[in-house]
Order: C-alpha cells, then sequence, then structure tokens
C-alpha cells in the first residue's frame, strides 16, 4: 500500500490539471459606462443681502449691587415685609428700625447744651460792649486793647456755640440712621439680621440691588468684531445718547421667553485671560411691564446673547454642510466635479459667507460626498426648497430652537 499510495495521488493531480487546461475560467468583460456615476443636488450662488445676527452668552448682573451696613448700634425693633431674599422695595422706603431712644436722648442733651453756650455767648458780648463803655468813660485815647475788650473770651464762646451746633448736628444724624432707607428701587438678595438682634456699627444688614436694569457682559470674537458697530463715544450728542446694537437675549430656564436690550458700552481693554473684547448689554426694566407673562430673570443666571451686526448688501453666503474640512467645496463644471479651495469671512452654526474660492453663477454641490475627485461625471438634481434659506437672513436663535 505504501507504494501504491503515492502513485494514486500523482494519477489524480495529473488528471485535474488535464481538465483545468482543457476548461480555462472565462472573465466577464464589461465595457465601462460612459455616463455618469451619481447625482448631485446643486444651487446656483448668487449674491444676497443679509444681515448678520452674532452670538454670545453671559450671565446677568445687577447695575448696582450693595451690602446695607449699620451706621450705628442697638437692638432692632422693626422690619419691612419687603426685607426678605427676594423681596421687592421702592427708594426711600424704610427696611429696618434700630432702637432709637438712647439717640433721642443724646439729642435733647446736644440741645441743652447749645442753649446753655448761647446764652454764655450772650453774656460775653454783654461784657464786651460794657467793657468798651467803661474805657470811654474812663477818657482813655485811643484804640482799647483787646483783653481789655473781652474779644478772646468772646471768640471763645462763639467757638463754644459752633462746637455744641456740631454735636447737635451729630446727635441728630445718628438717630435719623436708627431708620435704613432704600437708597433705590431694588430687589432683596439676601438678610443677614432679625428682629430684635442687636447689631453694632459697621454690622451687614442684607445685600440689595438695583432694579431699574440690568447687565449682561458679553465676550465677541475676534473675527466677528469687524461685523459689528460697537458704541465707543459714550459722550451725548443733541441731548441723546448714542446707542448701540440690540441684543435678544434667551435663557434655557425659559425657552418660550426673549428679553430686548441694548450694546451700552465697550470695555476698553482685551480680557487676560480669554484673550477676547468684551461688550456690556443693558436691559431696562427687567422686573416690570415687559416682564408679566415671562419667567423673570434672575442674578447669576447664564443666558445666550444674539447681537444685531451688519447688514451686508451682497453676500456670497452657503449652508455650512456643503463645506468639507473647513476650508474646501465642490462645484459642477460641464456635468463634472470640480473642487474648489475657499476663504471663510465670517460663519456661524448654519451659514458661511465666502470672499475667495467660488463665485456667483457657480453650481454648488450640497450633497454629502464622500471620497471623490476632481473630474469624476454626475449628473445634476434640482436642489429641495430647504436649501433656499440662504438666500435669507440669517436666522434667529428662537428660529433655531424652533426648529
Amino acid at each position: 500500500m505504501k507504494k501504491i499510495t503515492p502513485i494514486i495521488i500523482l494519477g489524480v493531480l495529473g488528471g485535474l490539471t488535464y481538465i483545468v487546461l482543457k476548461n480555462p475560467p472565462e472573465v466577464d468583460r464589461r465595457t465601462p459606462p460612459s455616463g455618469p456615476q451619481m447625482q448631485v443636488e446643486v444651487m446656483t450662488l448668487q449674491k444676497t443681502p443679509y444681515q448678520l445676527n452674532l452670538q454670545s452668552y453671559g450671565t446677568v448682573q445687577p447695575r448696582t449691587q450693595s451690602m446695607l451696613i449699620a451706621q450705628v448700634g442697638g437692638e432692632i425693633t422693626s422690619i419691612n415685609a419687603s426685607l426678605r431674599d427676594g423681596g421687592f422695595f421702592e427708594k426711600g422706603e424704610e427696611l429696618l428700625r434700630i432702637d432709637s431712644r438712647d439717640y433721642q436722648a443724646d439729642v435733647k442733651i446736644a440741645e441743652a447744651t447749645l442753649m446753655d453756650t448761647k446764652q454764655s455767648l450772650a453774656e460775653q458780648k454783654a461784657r464786651a460792649v460794657q467793657a468798651l463803655e467803661d474805657w470811654n468813660r474812663l477818657g482813655n485815647k485811643g484804640d482799647a486793647p483787646d483783653l481789655v475788650l473781652r474779644k478772646p473770651q468772646l471768640l471763645a464762646a462763639e467757638a463754644r456755640v459752633i462746637s455744641a451746633e456740631s454735636s447737635l448736628d451729630k446727635s441728630k444724624l445718628e438717630l435719623e440712621r436708627t431708620r435704613i432707607l432704600a437708597p433705590y428701587s431694588g430687589r432683596v438678595m439676601s438678610r443677614s439680621v432679625d428682629l430684635g438682634q442687636v447689631v453694632n456699627n459697621n454690622s451687614p444688614l442684607a445685600e440689595v440691588y438695583a432694579t431699574d436694569y440690568v447687565e449682561i457682559r458679553l465676550p465677541l470674537r475676534n473675527r466677528d468684531l469687524s461685523y459689528i458697530d460697537l458704541p465707543e463715544d459714550y459722550r451725548y450728542e443733541n441731548e441723546n445718547k448714542v446707542e448701540g446694537p440690540l441684543v435678544t437675549i434667551y435663557s434655557s430656564l425659559a425657552e418660550s421667553s426673549s428679553w430686548q436690550g441694548r450694546v451700552v458700552r465697550t470695555e476698553s481693554a482685551i480680557d487676560d485671560n480669554a484673550r477676547q473684547l468684551h461688550v456690556v448689554a443693558q436691559i431696562d426694566d427687567p422686573f416690570g411691564i415687559q416682564a408679566r407673562g415671562k419667567t423673570p430673570l434672575k442674578i447669576g443666571q447664564y443666558v445666550t446673547a444674539e447681537l444685531s451686526g451688519r447688514y451686508l448688501e451682497d453676500a456670497l453666503v452657503i449652508p455650512n454642510r456643503a463645506i468639507y474640512q473647513g476650508s474646501y467645496v465642490y462645484v459642477v463644471i460641464n456635468n463634472l466635479l470640480q473642487r474648489r479651495d475657499i476663504n471663510i469671512a465670517w460663519q456661524n452654526q448654519h451659514d458661511a459667507i465666502i470672499d475667495k474660492g467660488i463665485e456667483e453663477g457657480e453650481q454648488l454641490v450640497l450633497t454629502s460626498l464622500g471620497q471623490v475627485t476632481s473630474g469624476v461625471p454626475v449628473s445634476i438634481a434640482e436642489a429641495s426648497k430647504d436649501d433656499n434659506y440662504t438666500q435669507l437672513p440669517e436666522p434667529s436663535l428662537s428660529e433655531s430652537r424652533a426648529n
């Protein structure tokens, strides 16, 4: 068997080789298609008016924020019901009162002291008049010395009257300071004391802030600065202050609400940390009439902002989805793809304004392409109506949220 087995194997291999040589495999050769391999959607580029809206973010801050400090010591005898966290108050409204009896007594003492010094002054004046009469009656010639006429004593009496008047004014001021009055119309952020508590001079009482308007510090990207007119000159012209760009404020806490404001000033220096320029937007009366039916803004609340930039008369705007790796696009010329390197002058989440690389009238490819090269033949499909949004002003944040 050992001798026969190799012979059998060689015979089988020989037979298979003979069969393969007599019946070689045939390759199915097809003629390469001459038509386009893919269909793409395109849009014809044309310049169009475009309203730039710049995006930013920030936190709500009060215009004025103050810590109310006790200027006199004593027991707190009354507290306004509005002096609670979140409470509103008006300018001049009494917020709390400190026991004033000691200060009332000090006022009476000062009044008595003042009356006593005035009586002493009257005596000194009478004595001075009498001294002058005596000098003349004795036949003395020339001017009488000041000491004889009691002028030093008269000046000392006048000084004591001035000192007593000052002490009375100070006592009245301390009595007045037992009533803590609101320095402006505002809202309470926090309260540090309660009824019956004894406070000392310089004790913190409450932290409050003004409600006439709030401010939001907004950073701007460096490439956005040339597309917005910022207020730099704060001088008044014809009694009217120059107004800055409009700002619309949105917050995730109240998606259905928005707030209108304006940029009121530009900071004078670049922020050291972010290396960006900041502007300050102002919202007038955030808790008043315009706040009705809205979720109120909160101090420290994070918000997004949409700033009105410049209006471009003829901008070449394309959708971001047509841009590859942020540097090139595809156009169709004579039914052939052609890659174009572009320069993006400005861009947001939806659109890009192009200033180099493509021209008006060319057909921009909107279909998402894989790894393709220039020269590939394509057929053109009509672009959907949704692609016409680039011919309209830039959508606002509210429109983006709705979409």
